[in-house]
Protein backbone atom coordinates (compact mmCIF):
# COMPACT_ATOMS: atom_id res chain seq x y z
CA UNK A 1 0.00 0.00 0.00
CA UNK A 2 0.87 3.66 -0.33
CA UNK A 3 0.80 5.08 3.20
CA UNK A 4 1.30 8.59 4.56
CA UNK A 5 2.06 9.28 8.21
CA UNK A 6 1.54 12.85 9.39
CA UNK A 7 3.83 13.48 12.37
CA UNK A 8 7.23 11.92 13.09
CA UNK A 9 7.12 11.84 16.86
CA UNK A 10 7.29 8.65 18.86
CA UNK A 11 4.09 7.08 17.49
CA UNK A 12 4.50 8.37 13.95
CA UNK A 13 8.08 7.21 13.49
CA UNK A 14 7.42 3.74 14.90
CA UNK A 15 4.22 3.41 12.87
CA UNK A 16 5.78 4.49 9.59
CA UNK A 17 8.88 2.36 10.00
CA UNK A 18 6.97 -0.78 10.97
CA UNK A 19 4.53 -0.45 8.06
CA UNK A 20 7.49 -0.06 5.70
CA UNK A 21 9.01 -3.22 7.20
CA UNK A 22 6.08 -5.28 5.83
CA UNK A 23 6.57 -4.00 2.28
CA UNK A 24 4.45 -0.87 2.16
CA UNK A 25 5.70 2.39 0.64
CA UNK A 26 5.57 4.96 3.45
CA UNK A 27 6.05 8.72 3.36
CA UNK A 28 6.26 10.48 6.71
CA UNK A 29 5.65 14.22 6.84
CA UNK A 30 6.54 16.75 9.53
CA UNK A 31 6.73 20.56 9.71
CA UNK A 32 10.00 20.39 11.67
CA UNK A 33 12.59 20.88 8.92
CA UNK A 34 15.59 20.08 11.13
CA UNK A 35 14.04 16.80 12.25
CA UNK A 36 13.12 15.81 8.70
CA UNK A 37 16.68 16.49 7.51
CA UNK A 38 18.02 14.21 10.24
CA UNK A 39 15.57 11.47 9.28
CA UNK A 40 16.37 11.84 5.59
CA UNK A 41 20.06 11.43 6.41
CA UNK A 42 19.32 8.15 8.19
CA UNK A 43 19.41 9.34 11.81
CA UNK A 44 16.72 8.12 14.20
CA UNK A 45 15.43 11.01 16.32
CA UNK A 46 14.20 8.97 19.30
CA UNK A 47 15.70 6.18 21.36
CA UNK A 48 13.71 2.98 21.00
CA UNK A 49 15.31 -0.49 21.11
CA UNK A 50 15.18 -2.25 17.75
CA UNK A 51 13.94 0.75 15.79
CA UNK A 52 17.26 1.86 14.30
CA UNK A 53 17.88 -1.45 12.54
CA UNK A 54 14.59 -1.59 10.64
CA UNK A 55 14.65 2.19 10.09
CA UNK A 56 17.99 1.98 8.28
CA UNK A 57 16.93 -1.12 6.33
CA UNK A 58 13.75 0.44 4.98
CA UNK A 59 15.43 3.71 4.05
CA UNK A 60 18.17 1.85 2.18
CA UNK A 61 15.60 -0.31 0.38
CA UNK A 62 13.54 2.71 -0.65
CA UNK A 63 10.32 2.03 1.25
CA UNK A 64 10.59 4.75 3.92
CA UNK A 65 10.69 8.44 3.00
CA UNK A 66 10.47 11.79 4.80
CA UNK A 67 9.29 15.21 3.69
CA UNK A 68 7.97 18.54 4.92
CA UNK A 69 5.52 18.75 1.99
CA UNK A 70 2.13 17.35 2.98
CA UNK A 71 0.88 17.47 -0.61
CA UNK A 72 3.75 15.25 -1.70
CA UNK A 73 3.17 12.88 1.19
CA UNK A 74 -0.53 12.25 0.60
CA UNK A 75 -0.63 12.55 -3.21
CA UNK A 76 -0.96 8.80 -3.83
CA UNK A 77 -1.81 7.63 -0.33
CA UNK A 78 -4.46 4.99 0.20
CA UNK A 79 -4.25 5.45 3.98
CA UNK A 80 -3.21 8.57 5.90
CA UNK A 81 -2.29 8.17 9.56
CA UNK A 82 -2.58 11.20 11.81
CA UNK A 83 0.12 10.71 14.47
CA UNK A 84 0.08 14.21 15.88
CA UNK A 85 0.61 15.51 19.42
CA UNK A 86 -2.43 15.93 21.66
CA UNK A 87 -0.85 17.65 24.67
CA UNK A 88 -2.96 18.27 27.78
CA UNK A 89 -4.33 21.74 28.26
CA UNK A 90 -4.40 23.54 31.60
CA UNK A 91 -7.73 21.90 32.39
CA UNK A 92 -6.46 18.41 31.48
CA UNK A 93 -8.33 18.17 28.17
CA UNK A 94 -6.47 16.97 25.07
CA UNK A 95 -5.45 19.72 22.65
CA UNK A 96 -6.81 18.72 19.23
CA UNK A 97 -5.63 21.79 17.35
CA UNK A 98 -2.87 19.93 15.47
CA UNK A 99 -5.24 17.18 14.32
CA UNK A 100 -7.98 19.59 13.28
CA UNK A 101 -5.49 21.79 11.47
CA UNK A 102 -4.15 18.88 9.42
CA UNK A 103 -7.70 17.66 8.72
CA UNK A 104 -8.48 21.09 7.26
CA UNK A 105 -5.32 20.94 5.13
CA UNK A 106 -6.24 17.47 3.87
CA UNK A 107 -9.73 18.62 2.90
CA UNK A 108 -8.14 20.88 0.28
CA UNK A 109 -5.77 18.20 -1.08
CA UNK A 110 -7.49 14.80 -1.27
CA UNK A 111 -8.76 13.92 -4.74
CA UNK A 112 -9.25 10.13 -4.47
CA UNK A 113 -10.74 7.73 -1.92
CA UNK A 114 -8.55 7.76 1.18
CA UNK A 115 -8.85 6.29 4.66
CA UNK A 116 -7.95 8.93 7.26
CA UNK A 117 -6.80 7.25 10.48
CA UNK A 118 -6.64 8.84 13.93
CA UNK A 119 -3.54 7.11 15.34
CA UNK A 120 -3.05 9.68 18.09
CA UNK A 121 -4.76 9.14 21.41
CA UNK A 122 -7.83 11.34 21.13
CA UNK A 123 -10.98 11.96 23.20
CA UNK A 124 -14.24 10.22 22.42
CA UNK A 125 -15.94 11.97 19.51
CA UNK A 126 -12.77 13.11 17.72
CA UNK A 127 -13.37 10.95 14.65
CA UNK A 128 -16.74 12.69 14.22
CA UNK A 129 -15.04 16.08 14.43
CA UNK A 130 -12.38 15.14 11.89
CA UNK A 131 -15.11 13.81 9.58
CA UNK A 132 -17.03 17.08 9.85
CA UNK A 133 -13.98 19.19 8.96
CA UNK A 134 -13.13 17.00 5.96
CA UNK A 135 -16.75 17.07 4.79
CA UNK A 136 -16.71 20.87 4.61
CA UNK A 137 -14.71 20.68 1.36
CA UNK A 138 -14.85 17.04 0.29
CA UNK A 139 -17.55 14.75 -1.01
CA UNK A 140 -18.06 12.06 1.64
CA UNK A 141 -17.49 9.34 -0.97
CA UNK A 142 -13.82 10.38 -1.08
CA UNK A 143 -12.91 9.50 2.49
CA UNK A 144 -13.63 7.57 5.65
CA UNK A 145 -12.32 8.44 9.11
CA UNK A 146 -11.10 5.55 11.26
CA UNK A 147 -10.00 5.41 14.90
CA UNK A 148 -7.01 3.07 15.26
CA UNK A 149 -5.47 3.67 18.70
CA UNK A 150 -1.91 2.56 19.38
CA UNK A 151 -0.98 0.30 22.30
CA UNK A 152 2.79 0.74 22.24
CA UNK A 153 4.95 0.43 25.34
CA UNK A 154 7.95 2.70 25.21
CA UNK A 155 11.01 0.48 25.29
CA UNK A 156 9.15 -2.35 23.53
CA UNK A 157 7.27 -0.45 20.82
CA UNK A 158 8.70 -2.22 17.79
CA UNK A 159 7.82 -5.64 19.15
CA UNK A 160 4.38 -4.40 20.22
CA UNK A 161 3.69 -3.06 16.73
CA UNK A 162 5.00 -6.07 14.84
CA UNK A 163 3.27 -8.59 17.17
CA UNK A 164 0.22 -6.83 18.61
CA UNK A 165 -1.98 -8.40 21.28
CA UNK A 166 -4.91 -6.99 19.32
CA UNK A 167 -5.62 -4.38 16.69
CA UNK A 168 -8.55 -2.06 17.41
CA UNK A 169 -10.24 -0.47 14.41
CA UNK A 170 -13.10 1.94 14.90
CA UNK A 171 -15.18 2.49 11.80
CA UNK A 172 -18.76 2.31 10.58
CA UNK A 173 -17.59 1.83 6.97
CA UNK A 174 -17.24 -1.66 5.52
CA UNK A 175 -14.95 -0.27 2.83
CA UNK A 176 -12.58 1.32 5.35
CA UNK A 177 -12.66 -1.81 7.53
CA UNK A 178 -11.58 -3.94 4.56
CA UNK A 179 -8.65 -1.60 3.81
CA UNK A 180 -7.52 -1.64 7.44
CA UNK A 181 -7.82 -5.43 7.72
CA UNK A 182 -5.66 -5.85 4.62
CA UNK A 183 -3.09 -3.44 6.03
CA UNK A 184 -2.83 -5.27 9.36
CA UNK A 185 -3.02 -8.84 8.07
CA UNK A 186 0.79 -9.34 8.10
CA UNK A 187 0.91 -8.41 11.80
CA UNK A 188 -1.71 -10.90 13.04
CA UNK A 189 -0.74 -14.09 11.21
CA UNK A 190 -0.62 -15.98 14.53
CA UNK A 191 -4.30 -15.31 15.08
CA UNK A 192 -4.39 -12.33 17.40
CA UNK A 193 -7.65 -10.49 16.88
CA UNK A 194 -8.46 -7.52 14.70
CA UNK A 195 -11.40 -5.96 16.52
CA UNK A 196 -13.80 -3.90 14.41
CA UNK A 197 -16.05 -1.59 16.41
CA UNK A 198 -17.62 1.85 16.17
CA UNK A 199 -15.36 4.90 16.30
CA UNK A 200 -16.36 6.07 19.78
CA UNK A 201 -15.85 2.65 21.32
CA UNK A 202 -12.37 2.46 19.79
CA UNK A 203 -11.50 5.87 21.19
CA UNK A 204 -12.79 4.88 24.62
CA UNK A 205 -10.90 1.55 24.52
CA UNK A 206 -7.56 3.36 24.44
CA UNK A 207 -8.37 5.63 27.38
CA UNK A 208 -9.95 2.82 29.38
CA UNK A 209 -6.92 0.55 28.88
CA UNK A 210 -4.33 3.11 29.96
CA UNK A 211 -6.43 4.38 32.85
CA UNK A 212 -6.95 0.85 34.17
CA UNK A 213 -3.20 0.15 34.09
CA UNK A 214 -2.55 3.46 35.85
CA UNK A 215 -5.13 2.44 38.45
CA UNK A 216 -3.29 -0.82 39.14
CA UNK A 217 -0.05 1.10 39.63
CA UNK A 218 -1.62 3.60 42.02
CA UNK A 219 -3.41 0.84 43.92
CA UNK A 220 -0.17 -1.06 44.48
CA UNK A 221 1.58 2.13 45.57
CA UNK A 222 -1.13 2.63 48.19
CA UNK A 223 -0.76 -1.00 49.30
CA UNK A 224 3.02 -0.50 49.55
CA UNK A 225 2.60 2.61 51.68
CA UNK A 226 0.25 0.73 54.00
CA UNK A 227 2.70 -2.20 54.16
CA UNK A 228 5.31 0.16 55.57
CA UNK A 229 2.85 1.22 58.28
CA UNK A 230 1.82 -2.28 59.34
CA UNK A 231 5.18 -4.01 58.91
CA UNK A 232 4.30 -6.13 55.89
CA UNK A 233 6.48 -6.71 52.82
CA UNK A 234 4.86 -5.59 49.57
CA UNK A 235 6.98 -8.06 47.56
CA UNK A 236 5.27 -10.93 49.31
CA UNK A 237 1.87 -9.27 48.93
CA UNK A 238 2.48 -8.69 45.21
CA UNK A 239 3.43 -12.31 44.64
CA UNK A 240 0.41 -13.51 46.59
CA UNK A 241 -1.93 -11.27 44.60
CA UNK A 242 -0.38 -11.95 41.21
CA UNK A 243 -0.73 -15.71 41.61
CA UNK A 244 -4.50 -15.25 41.41
CA UNK A 245 -5.37 -15.78 37.73
CA UNK A 246 -8.18 -13.24 38.06
CA UNK A 247 -5.61 -10.57 38.90
CA UNK A 248 -2.39 -11.55 37.09
CA UNK A 249 1.20 -10.51 37.73
CA UNK A 250 1.64 -7.43 35.57
CA UNK A 251 1.55 -3.81 36.76
CA UNK A 252 1.71 -4.83 40.42
CA UNK A 253 5.15 -3.38 41.11
CA UNK A 254 5.11 -0.41 43.48
CA UNK A 255 7.46 2.49 42.96
CA UNK A 256 7.68 6.25 42.64
CA UNK A 257 4.58 6.69 40.48
CA UNK A 258 3.84 6.49 36.76
CA UNK A 259 5.00 9.02 34.20
CA UNK A 260 5.62 9.24 30.46
CA UNK A 261 3.66 10.51 27.52
CA UNK A 262 0.60 8.27 27.91
CA UNK A 263 -0.63 7.46 31.40
CA UNK A 264 -0.66 10.98 32.92
CA UNK A 265 -2.14 12.59 29.82
CA UNK A 266 -4.69 9.88 29.11
CA UNK A 267 -5.93 9.62 32.69
CA UNK A 268 -6.39 13.40 32.82
CA UNK A 269 -8.15 13.45 29.45
CA UNK A 270 -10.57 10.68 30.46
CA UNK A 271 -11.29 12.58 33.66
CA UNK A 272 -11.96 15.71 31.63
CA UNK A 273 -14.33 13.79 29.36
CA UNK A 274 -16.19 12.51 32.42
CA UNK A 275 -16.52 16.09 33.71
CA UNK A 276 -17.85 17.28 30.36
CA UNK A 277 -20.59 14.66 30.60
CA UNK A 278 -21.22 15.57 34.26
CA UNK A 279 -20.00 12.22 35.55
CA UNK A 280 -18.01 12.10 38.78
CA UNK A 281 -15.29 9.53 38.03
CA UNK A 282 -14.23 9.05 41.66
CA UNK A 283 -11.70 6.24 41.11
CA UNK A 284 -9.89 8.13 38.36
CA UNK A 285 -9.62 11.27 40.46
CA UNK A 286 -8.09 9.21 43.27
CA UNK A 287 -5.62 7.59 40.87
CA UNK A 288 -4.31 10.99 39.79
CA UNK A 289 -4.01 12.29 43.34
CA UNK A 290 -2.30 9.10 44.55
CA UNK A 291 0.23 9.31 41.73
CA UNK A 292 1.06 12.95 42.46
CA UNK A 293 1.69 12.11 46.11
CA UNK A 294 3.71 8.99 45.30
CA UNK A 295 6.21 11.01 43.26
CA UNK A 296 7.05 12.92 46.44
CA UNK A 297 7.43 9.86 48.66
CA UNK A 298 11.07 9.01 47.87
CA UNK A 299 12.29 12.59 48.21
CA UNK A 300 10.47 12.91 51.54
CA UNK A 301 12.17 9.75 52.82
CA UNK A 302 15.56 11.28 51.97
CA UNK A 303 14.72 14.66 53.49
CA UNK A 304 13.44 13.03 56.69
CA UNK A 305 16.54 10.84 56.96
CA UNK A 306 18.77 13.91 56.98
CA UNK A 307 16.63 15.74 59.52
CA UNK A 308 14.77 17.97 57.10
CA UNK A 309 17.83 19.86 55.82
CA UNK A 310 19.96 18.78 52.87
CA UNK A 311 22.28 21.78 52.76
CA UNK A 312 25.81 20.54 52.21
CA UNK A 313 24.54 17.08 51.23
CA UNK A 314 25.13 15.46 47.85
CA UNK A 315 22.57 12.96 46.57
CA UNK A 316 23.45 10.62 43.70
CA UNK A 317 20.59 9.85 41.32
CA UNK A 318 20.42 6.73 39.17
CA UNK A 319 17.77 7.10 36.49
CA UNK A 320 16.03 10.11 34.94
CA UNK A 321 13.77 8.60 32.27
CA UNK A 322 10.23 7.76 33.35
CA UNK A 323 10.97 4.08 32.65
CA UNK A 324 13.93 2.02 31.37
CA UNK A 325 14.77 1.56 27.68
CA UNK A 326 13.63 5.04 26.67
CA UNK A 327 14.97 8.57 26.71
CA UNK A 328 11.50 9.98 27.44
CA UNK A 329 11.33 12.25 30.50
CA UNK A 330 7.78 13.50 30.06
CA UNK A 331 6.08 13.53 33.48
CA UNK A 332 9.04 11.54 34.83
CA UNK A 333 9.00 11.07 38.63
CA UNK A 334 12.67 12.12 38.61
CA UNK A 335 11.62 15.70 37.86
CA UNK A 336 9.49 16.00 41.00
CA UNK A 337 11.98 14.12 43.19
CA UNK A 338 14.98 16.19 42.10
CA UNK A 339 13.07 19.46 42.47
CA UNK A 340 12.13 18.47 46.03
CA UNK A 341 15.73 17.62 46.87
CA UNK A 342 17.04 20.85 45.34
CA UNK A 343 14.49 22.88 47.30
CA UNK A 344 15.75 21.16 50.47
CA UNK A 345 19.29 22.35 49.67
CA UNK A 346 20.86 19.23 48.14
CA UNK A 347 23.49 19.05 45.43
CA UNK A 348 22.48 16.47 42.79
CA UNK A 349 24.77 14.24 40.73
CA UNK A 350 22.77 12.25 38.18
CA UNK A 351 23.27 9.52 35.61
CA UNK A 352 20.91 7.91 33.11
CA UNK A 353 21.99 5.69 30.17
CA UNK A 354 19.84 7.55 27.62
CA UNK A 355 17.83 10.44 29.06
CA UNK A 356 20.46 12.94 30.22
CA UNK A 357 20.41 15.07 27.07
CA UNK A 358 16.64 15.44 27.31
CA UNK A 359 16.88 16.17 31.03
CA UNK A 360 19.45 18.90 30.40
CA UNK A 361 16.78 20.73 28.39
CA UNK A 362 14.80 21.32 31.60
CA UNK A 363 17.61 21.27 34.18
CA UNK A 364 20.80 22.24 32.40
CA UNK A 365 22.58 24.05 35.21
CA UNK A 366 20.72 22.93 38.34
CA UNK A 367 22.30 19.50 38.67
CA UNK A 368 25.56 17.76 37.80
CA UNK A 369 25.57 15.04 35.13
CA UNK A 370 28.13 12.24 35.19
CA UNK A 371 29.65 9.95 32.56
CA UNK A 372 28.56 6.75 34.32
CA UNK A 373 26.65 5.50 37.35
CA UNK A 374 29.71 5.18 39.58
CA UNK A 375 30.98 8.70 38.99
CA UNK A 376 27.67 9.93 40.41
CA UNK A 377 28.53 8.25 43.73
CA UNK A 378 31.81 10.08 44.32
CA UNK A 379 31.49 12.11 47.57
CA UNK A 380 27.72 11.47 47.67
CA UNK A 381 25.98 11.16 51.01
CA UNK A 382 23.29 8.84 49.63
CA UNK A 383 22.13 7.13 46.46
CA UNK A 384 18.54 7.39 45.17
CA UNK A 385 17.38 4.95 42.48
CA UNK A 386 14.52 6.29 40.39
CA UNK A 387 14.52 4.30 37.12
CA UNK A 388 15.02 0.52 36.98
CA UNK A 389 17.52 0.33 34.14
CA UNK A 390 19.07 -3.14 33.84
CA UNK A 391 22.54 -1.72 34.44
CA UNK A 392 21.45 -0.64 37.94
CA UNK A 393 20.16 -4.09 38.93
CA UNK A 394 23.51 -5.75 39.61
CA UNK A 395 26.09 -3.07 40.40
CA UNK A 396 29.39 -3.72 42.12
CA UNK A 397 28.46 -3.08 45.72
CA UNK A 398 32.16 -3.14 46.56
CA UNK A 399 32.61 -0.07 44.35
CA UNK A 400 29.42 1.50 45.67
CA UNK A 401 30.69 1.06 49.23
CA UNK A 402 34.05 2.62 48.37
CA UNK A 403 32.56 5.70 46.65
CA UNK A 404 29.60 6.64 48.85
CA UNK A 405 30.42 8.74 51.93
CA UNK A 406 27.67 6.87 53.79
CA UNK A 407 26.34 3.41 52.91
CA UNK A 408 22.85 4.78 52.33
CA UNK A 409 20.50 3.83 49.49
CA UNK A 410 16.94 4.96 48.83
CA UNK A 411 15.46 2.63 46.24
CA UNK A 412 12.32 3.78 44.45
CA UNK A 413 12.12 0.58 42.40
CA UNK A 414 12.84 -2.20 44.95
CA UNK A 415 15.78 -3.57 42.98
CA UNK A 416 17.78 -5.24 45.75
CA UNK A 417 17.32 -8.09 48.19
CA UNK A 418 16.83 -6.93 51.77
CA UNK A 419 18.99 -9.66 53.33
CA UNK A 420 21.82 -8.91 50.92
CA UNK A 421 21.69 -5.21 51.74
CA UNK A 422 21.84 -6.11 55.44
CA UNK A 423 24.83 -8.37 54.82
CA UNK A 424 26.66 -5.60 52.97
CA UNK A 425 26.06 -3.12 55.77
CA UNK A 426 23.81 -0.65 53.96
CA UNK A 427 21.03 1.53 55.26
CA UNK A 428 18.47 0.60 52.62
CA UNK A 429 15.02 2.19 52.36
CA UNK A 430 12.73 0.96 49.57
CA UNK A 431 9.00 1.12 48.78
CA UNK A 432 6.58 -0.96 50.87
CA UNK A 433 9.28 -3.14 52.46
CA UNK A 434 11.00 -3.12 55.87
CA UNK A 435 13.85 -0.64 56.07
CA UNK A 436 17.29 -2.21 56.46
CA UNK A 437 19.32 -0.36 59.09
CA UNK A 438 23.02 -0.50 59.77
Amino acid sequence: MQIAVVGTGYVGLVTGTCFAETGNNVICVDIDEAKVKKLQSGKVTIYEPGLETIFERNISQGRLHFTTDIKEAVKDAEVIFLALPTPPGEDGSADLSYIMGVAKDLSAIIDHYTVIVDKSTVPVGTADKVHAILAENLDESLFDVVSNPEFLREGAAVDDFMKPDRVVIGTSSDRAAAVMRRLYDPFVRQGNPVLIMDERSAEMTKYASNSYLATRISFMNEIANLCEKVGANVDMVRIGMGSDTRIGKRFLFPGVGYGGSCFPKDVMALGKTANEYEYDFKILNSVMRTNDLQKERLSQKIIDYFGGNLKGKTIAIWGLAFKPNTDDIREAPAITIIEDLLNAGAHIKAFDPEAMENFKMIMSDKIEYTKDQYEALVDADALAIITEWAVFRTPSFKVVSQLLKELTIFDGRNLYDLAYMKEKGFYYDSIGRPTVTR
